[in-house]
């Protein structure tokens, strides 16, 4: 039986489309309500913190925008999008579409887990609320940093490919393009597309669709290595690929055990960290990053040893990723133990200072303006930038104004107060991917059907720092999404439906025929 709302002309009047937008809203109060109060926290930490906060690559960022280039460290997606908004001159512009970008994930959430899926109202927004009220989220949106463009062109990817049964090679060309968007904005974007090819694989998609997401991903990654290539003489995206890995390694690598030769392996000599393994740092970004005199001798300063300025050649590179492999498959335990204790503190119940207080403290809602060793306030840090510039002269540029955090009460102190309780425990996350994991065992028939997407990407995403890095709290936030969506589908069913028992023949394999309440 067709209903009268099916044969009657959409109303695209303004009275019609709020009436529209009204009754809409009224069948999806429970997530209406959520998202209302997650945009609400947003106001007060944008009121309370603005324009901007800071974090140590964010003037990097800014610099690509503001002299456009390929980067040697990391590719230019998010910069290209500060580039987009730089005719404005607003660092508060920047982060309200950032904030637009948190709140966009959480309905991408919602409306896949409910429409799809068919969760409940409120199943489907508890899934989402992580997004919406985690205080972490909130500041990562309003600090100058790729995560939450990243966070948003992943889960909009994965959305699209759970969402449709049947994949043309028009939606896998827009799936490739996210991919390729989310492989620009950050390099982990890379094993993303992997996963995404070998989940269409497994479900037999066709070679069309899948050819689509490979070249819609390909030529706007090609171009752009491409480009790196016509800067750096290597068709690449970054030349730092080793030097990360030798960052990872440094803390344990011991060169008596790795057999090199010292006759011809001179450059992997010159990696060598003379201070004893059990007297190094227990963070590895010290031996990537560290101060000093700048000359090679001190701590964390061999890859100064090339000479000045050359920490970022392809040299280096190429020496610091034959050093890394080689204490890798000479010290595998070593390796093991660092990434595993690393994947691990993703799941602390509370939040330890790590790597280090300074870079903890970039991550926190302060009530207050912190002030320099002279007893004034901060000020942006005076790093030598591109072509003589300076991190805060670019800054300034770039917002045609003062671009230092202010800090306005009452507004900071709410945010502030929030902080300390309204965040996603790490063993939260470890349950809700337990759950995950659940659903992915029950339906290993299927491969783990739907589930096993979002579940390897979160766990991926959790991993792949531990693995080539170091652990970051920053690296945890995207992969939250991707978690819940995986445990929203495994409780959609109940955790007793599964281990070995099929649906009944006349269950539909997308769902109920009627929405539940």
């Amino acid at each position: 039986m067709v209903s009268v709302a099916e044969i009657t002309p959409a109303d695209n009047s303004a009275p019609g489309l709020a009436a529209r937008a009204l009754s809409m809203l009224g069948r999806h109060r429970v997530f209406a309500v959520a998202f209302g109060i997650g945009a609400v926290l947003r106001l007060i930490t944008m009121l309370g913190y603005g324009p901007a906060m800071w974090f140590n690559d964010s003037y990097e960022y800014v610099s690509v925008a503001l002299h456009p280039r390929p980067h040697p460290i990391r590719p230019d997606g998010y910069s290209a999008w500060l580039m987009l908004l730089k005719p404005f001159h607003s660092f508060a512009l920047v982060t309200f579409t950032q904030h637009l970008m948190g709140l966009a994930t959480a309905a991408l959430i919602y409306a896949l887990l409910r429409i799809k899926f068919r969760l409940p109202k409120w199943g489907a927004t508890l899934a989402a609320a992580p997004v919406l009220f985690d205080a972490y989220q909130i500041q990562l949106e309003q600090l100058v940093m790729s995560d939450t463009q990243f966070m948003l062109l992943v889960v909009g990817a994965i959305t699209l490919v759970l969402w449709k049964r049947r994949l043309t090679w028009k939606v896998g060309a827009v799936i490739g393009l996210l991919l390729a968007l989310t492989w620009l904005t950050r390099s982990i974007g890379l094993p993303i597309l992997a996963l995404v090819v070998l989940y269409l694989l497994v479900k037999r998609t066709g070679w069309r669709p899948i050819t689509a997401v490979l070249l819609a991903c390909a030529i706007p990654v090609m171009a752009y290595m491409g480009w790196f290539a016509s800067a750096y003489g290597k068709f690449a995206m970054t030349n730092s690929d080793g030097l990360i890995l030798y960052m990872r390694t440094a803390i344990f690598a011991d060169c008596n055990k790795m057999d090199i030769d010292k006759y011809k392996e001179v450059q992997l000599l010159l990696l060598c960290i003379n201070d004893p393994v059990n007297q190094r740092k227990d963070y590895a970004q010290w031996y990537l990053w560290g101060q000093g005199n700048g000359d090679g001798t001190g701590t964390g300063e061999v890859l100064h040893r090339w000479g000045t300025n050359k920490k970022w050649s392809e040299i280096t590179n190429d020496a610091a990723s034959a050093f890394a492999t080689r204490a890798i498959l000479s010290q595998p335990g070593d390796y093991l133990k660092v990434v595993a204790r690393d994947f691990l503190r993703s799941f602390h119940w509370a939040r330890p200072r790590f790597p280090d207080e300074s870079t903890y403290n970039m991550y926190q809602f302060k009530p207050y303006v912190e002030m320099d060793e002279t007893g004034q306030p901060k000020r942006l840090p005076k790093w030598a930038s591109y072509a003589g510039g300076r991190t805060d002269t670019d800054a300034f540029s770039y917002e045609q104004g003062p671009p230092e955090t202010r800090i306005v009460h009452p507004w900071a102190d709410i945010m502030s107060a929030y902080q300390q309780v309204f965040y996603l425990r790490g063993i939260m996350l470890g349950g809700i991917l337990l759950i995950g994991l659940y659903g992915v065992v029950v339906r290993w028939r299927k491969f783990g059907g739907p589930v096993v997407l979002p579940w390897l990407g979160a766990v991926g995403l959790l991993l792949a720092p531990a693995a080539t890095a170091e652990f970051d709290y920053r690296y945890v936030l995207p992969a939250v999404p991707l978690a819940c969506i995986a445990a929203a589908i495994t409780l959609r069913h109940g955790v007793r439906w599964g281990w070995g028992r099929r649906p009944s023949k006349n269950a539909s394999a997308s769902g109920p025929t009627t929405l539940p309440a």
